[in-house]
């Protein structure tokens, strides 16, 4: 029988798994020309592969820190639990970290109007006839709404979730 990874291990891990597609999508973004059909498709599947690693992490994240709140929606409480801190700039990495997954994982809906209406938002958006109709045939999954190639975009999340994670390992659960 064996260990389950720490939430650390696993970030880490991510972060060490999206290295190449990262480095591959700033490439690429910096190129001062049009992108080829191979490149385009290379920039395609390396956006994808940060999409649903940023995803994963998150996900995990909350999953494996629910126990520190009884029940009820967890990033919602753990935005309180942080103001109630005093921890505004975390607080607000973590909610607008989660709106972002959320428009990964569900595309047009209320975090996306959330971050539209956030005048400090720090999450980049993609023009919205930039996203990928889901429906077309024979394409990989879309590119979502978020544009996870934005300067900081992934070490940002995994900064803010291993800040969250430190904050809740001192508390109490509650």
């Amino acid at each position: 029988m064996s260990v389950s990874p720490t939430l650390n291990d696993l970030i880490a891990t991510a972060r060490s798994q999206t290295a190449d597609d990262r480095s591959r999508m700033a490439d690429l973004a910096a190129l001062d020309r049009p992108l080829d059909a191979a490149e385009a498709e290379d920039l395609r599947n390396a956006t994808v592969a940060v999409e649903l690693a940023a995803i994963d992490v998150f996900t995990l994240f909350e999953a494996r820190m629910q126990h520190h709140f009884r029940r009820g929606p967890f990033s919602r409480k753990l935005v309180a639990a942080l103001r109630d801190a005093g921890d505004d700039a975390c607080a607000d990495r973590v909610q607008q970290y989660y709106w972002a997954i959320n428009i990964l994982k569900h595309g047009r809906g209320d975090s996306l109007r959330a971050v539209t209406r956030e005048p400090d938002s720090f999450i980049v958006l993609r023009d919205q006839g930039d996203a990928q109709d889901p429906d077309a045939p024979d394409t990989p999954r879309p590119v979502g709404l978020v544009d996870v190639s934005a300067a900081g975009f992934f070490d940002g999340l995994i900064t803010t979730i291993q800040d969250a994670v430190r904050f809740l390992d001192k508390r109490p659960t509650t």
